[in-house]
């Protein structure tokens, strides 16, 4: 259940004196500076967010000798746990304002400014509203997109390693957990209609959709039995592991399930399909504290709006050139001749498990074409592997084109991307190398992986993410490669990347239309399909998805112009000193932070020369 709203939220802290070594009585205390009492602020945040969020414990590593007993935990999801978090949160920012932060040296300036916006952020959203289980972001403890039913399957099955018994048993306490959790959410669900939250008829429709697949699985074909049958049976571990775990499965997650689904199906009679969060209790300001999180910037949604608008108009203009320079004319609008063209059975894998192996090791061997590449463009380089995986098929309905995981701290797990393979007609190959290059190299793999292979960074700035910085960076990435010659023989690759660049631009239109406008979910789907030309059914996915994920949409393109505003501004001050191995190395080794922070970092590069 790590997932990237976790690992902005974090956990929150012990007091900074239990953090900090003892003194004896008789010694006078030596003078401690104000790194050193951040270093330690920061090590007793890490300590507590690892033990309220055990799932990030295991997907770091780190569940082993101390932290052992967290290997068989999950997180609590009840409203108890969610007003101790608000509470924890609320001390945790006080103890960062009492840190000197005039006194801190470069390095630490970046992290002190890095946890402090995480944190108010966060408190913000936990003083100001009180539904969607803290904060802002996702309103809705149940969607398409939310839910431990979405989540526990393919992090226990990638992410909880089993080498021992040991290992084997905290598995099937985990299980137990899982549905522990979800009556929690279903007790955070009713507590939330009852302040007049409910998610739209939509967005319950496609999470009944999904869940009433996992319902349908059999024991002996669901993904939480198999796993640990499979796993413990190559490790050689004596126990009745299949049984055990059918009986968790049926006897304990499938009936936890299905209460959530009659919940689900009980309420879509009253829901409403009104899309937007404005009708939300303080709606308006839910879509700006979701803004606020999602860009790290003050941004309006008028001002995103706009800018959308401009950019949806300027990129249209380039692959208009494009196409009709390669004979694709006509007075057909744009998205009209990308859909033609993505819609063409010579651009289309076959839908079928073959096809989409041979899709899978085409695009491995792109990954493979690029990393040769990063030595011109990169000073530090990721150690780490990544793989391209298949988004798994029970989850894949109400799931993005990709996205990517993350790998260990230790690197013995390696990230992954994963690819929604539900149906090769939504992935045109002229589509598939940017989106690789996003997720893999050297978009989000590169970028994480670098920050986690960072020696001297916090291990809470490790685990710190922040979408503009992330999905900017990924975006920049798109366009990076490029200039990188990765679609010098590949013009209609190029079109692909030009789509993807305006995919994001019309998100910042749709997302603010939804949410600050009115719009209905039908309107946002059919300027999607009008601009980019996208089979209707990505359309809806998309939509559907911004729906329940306000403001995220908006982080990608606010934070690939900063990525490229800020390389111009050290080019002209750097000159003909300007490397672009040293800008990269400048942005990516501070690890992620939040975009007024990376200005500062740039400019600091560039000062220096």
């Amino acid at each position: 259940m790590l997932n990237r709203r976790e690992l902005l939220i974090g956990g929150a802290a012990a007091g900074l004196a239990s953090a900090l070594p003892a003194v004896a009585d008789q010694a006078a205390p030596a003078p401690v500076s104000e790194s050193a009492k951040l270093r330690a602020l920061f090590d007793g945040f890490f300590q507590q967010q690892l033990w309220r969020n055990p799932e990030l414990a295991t997907s770091l590593g780190l569940d082993k000798g101390d932290l052992a007993a967290l290997k068989s935990r999950l997180s609590e999801r009840s409203p108890a746990a969610v007003a101790r978090n608000a509470a924890e949160t609320e001390r945790r920012l006080a103890e960062l304002r009492s840190i000197d932060r005039a006194a801190l040296p470069g390095a630490d300036a970046v992290s002190y400014d890095t946890v402090l916006f995480t944190t108010e952020v966060q408190n913000e959203g936990d003083r100001s509203f009180n539904y969607g289980g803290g904060g802002s972001g996702q309103p809705y403890v149940l969607s398409p997109l939310s839910g431990s039913y979405r989540e526990a399957p393919d992090f226990l099955d990638t992410k909880h390693r089993i080498e021992t018994v040991e290992d084997a048993e905290a598995y099937l306490e985990r299980l137990d957990a899982f549905a522990r959790v979800m009556d929690e959410e279903l007790e955070l669900a009713r507590h939330d209609v009852g302040v007049g939250v409910t998610p739209p008829d939509f967005a319950i429709d496609k999470a009944l959709k999904q869940m009433r697949a996992f319902l349908g699985t059999p024991a002996d074909k669901a993904t939480l039995v198999q796993s640990l049958v499979r796993r413990a049976g190559k490790k050689n571990l004596p126990g009745d592991w299949a049984g055990r775990a059918e009986a968790a499965y049926v006897g304990k997650i499938l009936p936890a399930l299905d209460r959530q689904a009659v919940y689900l199906a009980e309420l879509r009679g009253s829901a409403v399909h009104a899309a937007g969060v404005g009708r939300l209790p303080k709606g308006a300001d839910y879509y700006r504290v979701s803004l606020k999180e999602s860009t790290t910037s003050t941004l309006s949604p008028d001002e995103l709006h706009e800018q959308g608008l401009a950019l949806v108009a300027e990129l249209s203009s380039q692959i208009d050139a494009l196409l009709s320079a390669r004979g694709v004319a006509g007075g057909a609008s744009v998205g009209r001749r990308l859909a033609a063209l993505g819609a063409d059975p010579k651009f289309l894998y076959d839908n079928t498990d073959a096809a989409k192996e041979t899709l899978i090791a085409d695009l491995n061997a792109r990954v493979a074409a690029v990393r040769e590449k990063l030595p011109a463009y990169f000073g530090a380089l990721p150690k780490a592997a990544v793989e391209i995986r298949r988004i798994p098929k029970e989850i894949e309905a109400g799931s993005p084109g990709g996205y990517y995981e993350p790998g260990s701290l230790d690197g013995a797990r390696p990230g992954a991307y994963y690819i929604n393979l539900r149906d090769t007609a939504e992935l045109a190959r002229w589509k598939l190398p940017t989106l690789t290059y996003h997720e893999s190299i050297p978009g989000h793999h590169l970028q994480i992986t670098l920050a986690n292979e960072v020696q001297d960074l916090p291990l809470i700035r490790k685990t710190t993410w922040f979408s503009s910085y992330g999905e900017g960076w990924a975006l920049y990435a798109e366009q990076l490669a490029v200039e990188m010659g990765m679609y010098d023989d590949d013009p209609l690759g190029r079109v692909g990347q030009l789509q993807a660049a305006l995919f994001r631009a019309v998100r910042l239109v749709v997302d603010t239309g939804l949410h600050a406008r009115d719009w209905s979910r039908e309107r946002a789907i059919a300027y999607f399909v009008d601009a980019l030309g996208d089979n209707e059914s990505v359309a809806e996915t998309e939509i559907e998805r911004y729906c329940v994920w306000p403001g995220q949409a908006c982080s990608y393109m606010v934070g690939k112009l900063t990525w490229l505003r800020l390389r111009d501004e050290a080019k002209r001050k750097l000159g003909a000193k300007f490397d672009l191995r040293k800008f990269h190395d400048a942005g990516l080794l501070s690890g992620s932070v939040p975009l007024p922070v990376l200005e500062r970092v740039i400019d600091d590069y560039a000062s220096k020369g």
